[in-house]
């Protein structure tokens, strides 16, 4: 692809796995927020208050009652807590990059976001008597298409601790270490990298959820209530970047430059590293006819993502969708050299080349992409492409 186009859609969205760039922890002079509510384009609508996120029902206290009497509610005994995550409920949990749940939802429904799995295992673990620490895990920018926008994700997990006798000396600083706290982390990339990680709080994590559920409206054409829950997130976390952010791409959905202009220079000014904000202020920049401005972002944004895969796996999505398949498969070649393991790129390649009627090698890269696939529903839908390109390829040799 001959010019930048991923910045036109892109969206933060916190699909926990979810999040837009890592939060600078660095204390910074006191910025004040630019009023966003009242805004008569839209109906602010009700949405779930932070105990309803958070709290578990009668069912799984029982449940937990059950896996973890009062006399074995120790951190040896909690390493249990992850199978019984995976294990229990309805039917048992499974990590999909979707919906965004309360606590108890999560317990109940299959399609659950690392999110609202770590929120739910955060309320178990405070309901059991043990302290539990969200982090932010700054894994590299990744993006996921959904109804023609770029999702960039993020991640987070939680760790769980014993909790401190409260007559301890204050001062004692508590280290977390392999011996006294147990990672929950339910993104297997995550676990098997050695990523950096910040803690976050409780309300950054409730900013988070209300984040999530204001994109997913946004996408599916709800604007009132996407609006609830960013201006809801905002008012959580003040200093929530991403939630900014996102509200400002919906203001200027709605042609509201002036208030998305700001929303996007006071989520850049929270957190300087905040790409996605910066790509999407380019493209204000664009729409209000300053083009050297939202260059010179494009540029520095192009430079600084060169040498991450999934950048280039985003720009060769964007080819695609506009059908310029040759500027896709470079993209995702370019992908494929920087790291041959993610299987995002061997799809890309794949679904490029069905589109060009090559099907033998739109078989072998489907190939790949299955066996590089981290999570089960990522391989059964390539096992289910795989079947229905495997009978095209035998016509193709027959002819």
């Amino acid at each position: 692809m001959t010019t930048l186009t991923l910045p036109t859609k892109l969206v933060a969205i916190l699909l926990l796995c979810s999040l837009s760039a890592c939060t600078n922890t660095h204390k910074k002079p006191a910025l004040i927020a630019p009023e966003m509510t009242n805004n008569p384009s839209f109906t602010v609508l009700p949405v779930e208050n932070s105990t309803e996120i958070f709290v578990l029902n009668d069912k799984i206290t029982q449940q937990l009652d059950l896996a973890f009497p009062t006399h074995k509610r120790d951190l040896n005994n909690t390493k249990k807590l992850l199978n019984f995550l995976l294990e229990n409920g309805d039917a048992s949990l499974s990590y999909q990059a979707g919906a965004t749940l309360t606590a108890n939802q999560a317990y109940s429904d299959l399609n659950a976001n690392c999110l609202s799995l770590s929120i739910l295992a955060y309320s178990m673990a405070e309901y059991l008597g043990l302290d539990g620490q969200f982090q932010t895990v700054h894994i590299p920018e990744y993006w996921a298409v959904s109804n023609g926008y770029n999702l960039l994700t993020g991640h987070i997990n939680l760790v769980v601790t014993q909790r401190r006798n409260s007559n301890t000396n204050s001062n004692i600083t508590y280290l977390y270490t392999s011996e006294n706290s147990l990672v929950i982390d339910f993104d297997p990339n995550s676990r098997g990298e050695k990523f950096k990680t910040t803690p976050i709080t409780k309300q950054r994590i409730t900013a988070m959820f209300y984040n999530n559920k204001g994109a997913t409206a946004m996408l599916n054409g709800q604007h009132d209530l996407a609006y609830s829950y960013f201006l809801a997130a905002t008012k959580t976390d003040e200093n929530y970047s991403g939630a900014w952010g996102n509200l400002a791409v919906l203001l200027r959905l709605h042609s509201q430059y002036a208030n998305a202009e700001l929303a996007y220079n006071f989520a850049i000014a929270l957190n300087p590293d905040n790409n996605t904000a910066l790509g999407n202020l380019a493209l204000l920049y664009q729409l209000t006819e300053r083009g050297e401005l939202a260059d010179e972002i494009l540029t520095k944004l192009d430079l600084k993502r060169q040498t991450n895969p999934y950048y280039h796996v985003a720009l060769g999505n964007d080819a695609y969708l506009i059908k310029n398949y040759q500027d896709a498969i470079k993209h995702f070649n370019k992908a494929k050299l920087i790291d041959r393991q993610i299987h995002d790129s061997y799809f890309g390649l794949a679904r490029t080349y069905y589109q060009l009627g090559d099907f033998k090698q739109a078989y072998t890269q489907l190939r790949f992409a299955n066996k590089h696939a981290d999570f089960e529903h990522d391989k059964q839908r390539y096992h289910n492409k795989l079947q229905a390109l495997r009978a095209m390829t035998v016509k193709v040799n027959n002819h």
